[in-house]
């Protein structure tokens, strides 16, 4: 079983942009498109998160800071969330100081059925949860103010129930879209009847 784990953050409790329609005018200049100033910080985080890009299933979780025991604790959860079924687990991580501590190493013992992966440096395309925390993102944050941590603790929990009631397995790449077929011209091959 392949598990990709990773932390998002640190999020803050402010306004996050959305998209607002522009209404068409007749005759007058559109105005200026214009967002409220939040100098807010009241409040912030990090999420971690792990997610099983074969089934689509996602588990996140809230922690006020990147440390190495909220790394131990997260991964704690993992393992419960995980079916007792599955026989080897390929944790996909950056090589991020903390998943690489003594601490986890020691988890890593506790725990045999666990391998780490550990992705080359500058390719965070390679783990799967980075396209995905684009998703939490859009699910949970986009286009709402937070007033506090708490709720945007309750907002990802939403977003992640409501992902994992319409998960699929996770495809790497691009979404394929149709292309017109290429028309001739220049190079290429000219039609001689």
């Amino acid at each position: 079983m392949i598990v990709c784990l990773d932390e998002m953050g640190p999020e803050g409790a402010k306004s996050f942009p959305g998209v607002q329609p522009v209404q068409q005018s007749t005759g007058a200049p559109t105005p200026r498109a214009t967002q409220e100033i939040d100098y807010g910080r009241r409040g912030k985080g990090y999420i971690f998160g792990a997610f099983q890009p074969a089934t689509g299933e996602a588990l996140t979780a809230p922690y006020a800071g990147r440390t190495i025991a909220n790394w131990v604790d997260f991964l704690l959860k993992v393992e419960a969330w995980l079916p007792a079924e599955a026989g080897r687990v390929y944790a996909v991580l950056d090589n991020l100081s903390t998943h690489r501590a003594r601490d986890v190493l020691l988890f890593s013992l506790a725990h045999p059925r666990w391998e780490f992966v550990f992705q080359p440096k500058y390719a965070a395309y390679l783990n799967l949860i980075e396209p995905w925390w684009k998703t939490l993102r859009s699910l949970a944050l986009k286009g709402r103010r937070f007033e506090t941590w708490a709720e945007i603790e309750q907002a990802v929990a939403k977003a992640t129930t409501y992902w994992n009631a319409h998960n699929h397995p996770y495809v790497w790449g691009r979404r394929r879209r149709h292309r017109a077929p290429r028309l001739g011209g220049f190079a290429a091959i000219p039609n001689v009847t």
